[in-house]
């Protein structure tokens, strides 16, 4: 059977919102194909329709998004003070709680089809999480998962060592996705000072260059990754 088919963007460094606008009309997309197909030929088959995989991977400029079902109180900067040093807000409509985007971390964003993969939500969160986890054992870093708590994180069962590496959030419209991971690379971690992570109490976050104690080059990584999605997902890049 052949693989599925993904298109890849490297949309660089971009503002939030211009790569959400983006998100959503890739996914707008593929919803209207989908319903297009459900009113005129319903018997036709989710493999058999023209709906596309997309893969985006970007670095943002500072912005603190805030999930669907998230608390606004785990952001500690006021709006004033947030534009006073340059950083944007947003509420979304993902899911998960609050978190950063910045220089040096790389977010991505799969647009998939999920009927031509599998209709699970959580199974393509463990997924995501693979993808990271091996993306980072590429550099000697062990990651896990956390009981209950989406993402990838570094010793998740040490009390007062758990620290968190990546954050995953997600939406899905017809089995469509769209928002996605952000993994701390080089990032500067003094931007989680003002937030709450994730809304989770008393844990850290982490990056690979503080793990490491050295910076990475993220074209690398970026690569890595790319070969350890389409590893996990079984698909090719196009």
């Amino acid at each position: 059977m052949d693989k599925q088919q993904v298109i890849f963007t490297d949309l660089g460094i971009l503002d939030y919102k211009t790569a959400w606008d983006y998100q959503e009309n890739l996914l707008q997309e593929n919803v209207t194909i989908k319903s297009q197909a459900r009113n005129t030929s319903p018997a036709v088959l989710p493999i058999d329709l023209p709906t596309k995989h997309h893969l985006l991977l970007c670095e943002h400029t500072p912005v603190y998004t805030l999930g669907k079902s998230g608390n606004v109180a785990n952001v500690l900067l006021s709006d004033s003070e947030m534009k006073q040093n340059g950083i944007e807000f947003f509420r979304t409509n993902r899911g998960g709680d609050i978190t950063f985007h910045g220089l040096q971390q790389l977010v991505g964003y799969p647009i998939m089809d999920l009927e031509k993969f599998y209709t699970d939500i959580g199974k393509y969160l463990r997924n995501i999480e693979e993808a990271v986890i091996l993306t980072i054992a590429d550099y000697g870093i062990v990651g896990e998962r956390s009981k209950g708590e989406t993402g990838v994180w570094i010793n998740p069962d040490m009390t007062g060592k758990e620290r968190k590496i990546c954050a995953i959030g997600v939406r899905c419209s017809r089995w469509v996705t769209m928002h996605g991971f952000a993994l701390n690379v080089n990032t500067d971690l003094s931007y989680f000072n003002n937030i709450i992570p994730c809304g989770i109490q008393n844990k850290q976050v982490t990056s690979i260059e503080k793990e490491l104690g050295r910076k990475i080059d993220l074209n690398e990584l970026k690569e890595k990754f790319k070969l350890n999605f389409a590893k996990v997902f079984e698909v090719e890049f196009i």
